[in-house]
């Protein structure tokens, strides 16, 4: 071992002798040797990802829109294009190029007027498509033809590249429990299904915290900030050194507010000096208060740090995050609506910012925040249509943000990427649709490889009278068998943010079973 790798060995080892008892009890030694490998150069760099919780339907987020593709999407998403006696609800939106017709109900694909065509390179395995954006994604169609966004088409989980004839073998590997929310969330997230307690996220976290600080007790606490969310905790965050570090959409929970309790900075100050002593010999009881010690701590140097939210770029000065034109996004009755996820966003720049102001040191963060309500098994036309202008409109506001940052543009320093539980059926099933596996996503920043649709786009096919699929991407329903897997998907972000391929190659149980020149996708520059 150099003498610099063994001086960064023991500046980490160093710093977890300080958690004490709030230091994972697993953690071993070579763990730290894994954190401590990575390199120590550069500035810094986060990765942001939008969970949209539910499962969101791909199909009408990014859409094949060549001759082929389109007839075989309104053969399943528009019954009357096949019997035009059958009155269920259509939930195929319109050609590219449709005019938007105001006099259509409110939500309907024919009030939207036809889906946003995205230009592609005519890479050899997309020669002949044409592609498109769901109606209400203006600023998003904005982004991909700046080349700020890209599209990484079919992505899910996979044990190894499978074929519709493997998919269907009892015998051949696939990942547990299919088509459950609640476990592929978890597989996405952590490769396993529910019960899953460390996450990609996390794990990207441990083998970085070494370049956040030097190792003393002050920076120990600073690491607390390496994994973020402004969200629901999820087990993306979590890692076997760094636990995820939950904040709220406008300020930082601690002890009291605005170092009162009940109004009283007297009584706060008594109340912090109680907590932070050690008052028992009982070895538990101590342990417990150095922990919350360290959260008070915490939660000081943060919120000292932190920016008013009413301040440029990301706020208006004088407005709440509930009055803030900013944070709106405009509803489907053409109202303003406070967008939950522009308010995650918020919080995660003023964070940034606060490293910056406090010369926390941290140079690298990982941070997830949530859009719900994607499980669209009814009403798809108008919730999947709220659901893609709150994406539409926090996308751009969050990018609009970084690239005003008041140290400068920040926007090719930040990535931020979309997952979810699942893609949806091709099918419709009257009014929605149902579970499915592989989806289209967006990866967003300045260091994005944009205006691009990378991996592989699935045909489109219409089921024969025994509903099956002649598309050798579609399975059951019209499900999507995934192409690309989480594990190629997290390795390109991973690889960006400095991860070296061995400890990749660690934290993706599946990578190995991929061809090692098709672990990164491509979109990052």
């Amino acid at each position: 071992m150099s003498s610099t790798s063994r001086r960064s060995f023991l500046r980490h080892a160093a710093a977890f002798s300080t958690l004490g008892a709030a230091g994972p009890l697993g953690l071993t030694l070579a763990t730290m040797g894994r954190a401590s490998a990575q390199s120590t150069g550069g500035g810094y760099q986060a990765l942001v990802c939008v969970f949209l919780n539910g499962g969101n339907d791909s199909y009408n987020t990014v859409l094949a829109t060549d001759t082929d593709s389109w007839g075989h999407y309104l053969a399943h998403r528009d019954p009357s294009s096949r019997d035009p006696s059958d009155g269920s609800t259509s939930i195929a939106l319109m050609r590219p190029g449709t005019p938007a017709n105001a006099t259509a109900a409110a939500g309907t694909p024919a009030r939207l007027g036809g889906v946003l065509p995205i230009a592609h390179s005519g890479r050899a395995v997309h020669a002949g498509r044409q592609f498109a954006l769901h109606p209400a994604l203006v600023r998003t169609q904005q982004l991909y033809g700046a080349n700020r966004l890209a599209v990484m088409a079919n992505v899910g989980p996979l044990v190894r590249p499978t074929t519709k004839s493997a998919y269907y073998q009892d015998s051949f590997p696939k990942p547990e429990k299919l088509f459950s929310h609640n476990d592929q969330q978890s597989t996405w997230m952590s490769f396993s299904p529910e019960g899953a307690s460390e996450g990609w996220g996390g794990r990207i976290g441990d083998l970085l915290m070494s370049r956040n600080g030097s190792g003393s007790n002050a920076d120990v606490i600073k690491r607390s900030f390496t994994c973020i969310t402004p969200g629901n905790t999820s087990t993306w965050l979590s890692g076997r050194a760094v636990r995820q570090y939950p904040v709220g959409l406008a300020s930082i929970p601690g002890l009291g507010a605005n170092q009162r309790m009940l109004g009283s900075t007297d009584l706060h100050a008594a109340v912090k000096s109680v907590m932070s002593s050690s008052t028992s010999n009982n070895l538990f009881t101590q342990a417990h208060q150095q922990v919350v010690a360290r959260g008070i701590q915490a939660t000081d140097l943060m919120s000292g740090a932190l920016p008013s939210n009413a301040q440029a770029p990301w706020g208006t000065p004088g407005q709440s995050v509930w009055t803030d034109p900013l944070l709106s996004y405009t509803n489907m009755a053409g109202l303003p609506v406070t967008n939950r996820l522009a308010l995650q966003f918020q919080m995660i720049a003023r964070i940034i910012q606060a490293n910056r102001q406090g010369n926390f040191g941290i140079q690298r963060q990982v941070f997830m925040v949530n859009l719900g309500g994607f499980d669209h098994h009814g009403g798809q036309n108008q919730e999947h249509n709220d659901r893609m202008r709150q994406l539409d409109h926090g996308l751009a506001y969050f990018d609009q943000v970084l690239r005003n940052m008041p140290g400068g543009d920040m926007s090719s320093q930040v990535t931020t990427f979309t997952a979810s539980d699942f893609g949806r059926s091709f099918t419709s099933n009257g009014d929605g649709t149902d579970h499915g596996w592989g989806a289209h996503h967006l990866i967003m920043g300045g260091a994005v490889q944009g205006g691009e649709v990378y991996g592989t786009f699935p045909q489109y096919s219409t089921a024969d009278g025994h509903g099956v699929f002649s598309s050798p991407d579609q399975i059951q329903n019209g499900v999507l068998l995934p192409t690309t897997s989480v594990d190629q998907y997290a390795y390109t972000l991973g690889k960006w943010m400095g991860v070296s391929n061995t400890d990749l190659a660690s934290i993706l149980p599946n990578l190995h079973n991929f061809n090692s020149s098709a672990h990164d996708v491509g979109f990052m520059g």
